[in-house]
């Protein structure tokens, strides 16, 4: 089996649909249809199933993607590192962000330490927050940044940051009206959330704030990122929940943010730093070292 027919198996399982998949392979139908078809006689199993509502994996197909996703990783991570080493870096940290936690403090991190560190390359993967964990138990990761504290025992969550939670709506929503949004009046308004397989770690603290209330959300729909999550907002989706951070960052002309009444303390989203549980490099030291827990009024966490 060849890295090209791998390739041909990953666009497939990403479009569902052998026209488009072809399209952005650049080949006809057919040879993919082969190429797939001589994939699955090799494996000795059936990857995609086929019928009248589309194409979609099988389980066995999942649990291959997962792996195939794997080893391109790797190779990608074996190139850099071989380009790296002929650039003249002595060490290569593999940073993994999820739940969208790349935001102002993790660029001045890296700021800091591209002055005090030029010798170590820092390169960072985004990726959902369960393919962070395979790949920090893995050795795929040296470490990486999410907002999620359920990694397991082996795996070490170290509160970093804390940012407050708004609420993003239409710049003309009836609530407005509050300069803070008690939460059982929100959730009387349908929600626009990211997407489960994109921010776990985000639903997670988002759905322990809800739990406060006894009211079951309406979610009129899941957005892959922060930008597209923003633009259901603006034309009336939904509301939506953002650091203050976030929505300075994406200032959308047609959507306002208030504070939720009385959880100034509950309606904070921690960004905490995920790393092995076991002996750490030099590099990796100095970059825990360099960072510098800090609440959203700049005291030091806990």
């Amino acid at each position: 089996m060849e890295l090209r027919h791998l390739r041909c198996f990953i666009v497939l399982a990403e479009e569902l649909h052998f026209t488009r998949a072809a399209e952005r392979l650049h080949i006809e139908q057919s040879p993919l249809s082969r190429t797939i078809k001589d994939m699955e006689d090799e494996l000795g199993v059936v990857l995609f199933k086929r019928n009248r509502r589309g194409t979609h994996l099988t389980p066995a197909g999942e649990v291959f993607l997962q792996d195939v996703r794997r080893v391109f990783t790797s190779l990608d991570q074996a190139t850099a590192s071989a380009k790296a080493a002929a650039s003249g870096y002595r060490g290569t940290l593999r940073i993994a962000v999820s739940d969208g936690a790349a935001e102002p403090r993790l660029a001045a991190l890296l700021a800091r330490c591209r002055e005090e560190d030029p010798e170590v390359e820092i390169r960072l993967f985004d990726v959902p927050l369960a393919e962070q964990l395979r790949g920090l138990r893995k050795g795929a990761f040296d470490a990486g940044f999410a907002r999620s504290s359920e990694a397991g025992n082996d795996i070490v969550a170290r509160a970093v940051w804390s940012d407050p939670l708004v609420v993003a709506m239409a710049a003309r929503h009836p609530l407005l009206v509050h300069a803070q949004i008690p939460l059982e009046e929100l959730l009387r308004y349908p929600l626009v959330m990211c997407h489960p397989h994109e921010c776990e770690g985000y639903l997670q603290q988002i759905a322990k704030l809800l739990r406060a209330v006894n009211v079951e959300p309406v979610v009129s729909g899941h957005a892959s990122s922060l930008s597209i999550a923003l633009t259901l907002v603006a034309a009336g989706y939904g509301l939506c929940f953002v650091t203050a951070t976030e929505i300075g960052m994406y200032r959308h002309p047609d959507v306002a943010a208030r504070a939720l009444q009385g959880l100034q303390d509950e309606a904070k989203l921690m960004t905490y730093l995920l790393y092995p549980q076991t002996e750490i490099s030099e590099p990796l030291s100095r970059f825990i070292e360099r960072i510098q827990p800090r609440d959203v009024d700049g005291m030091p966490l806990p």
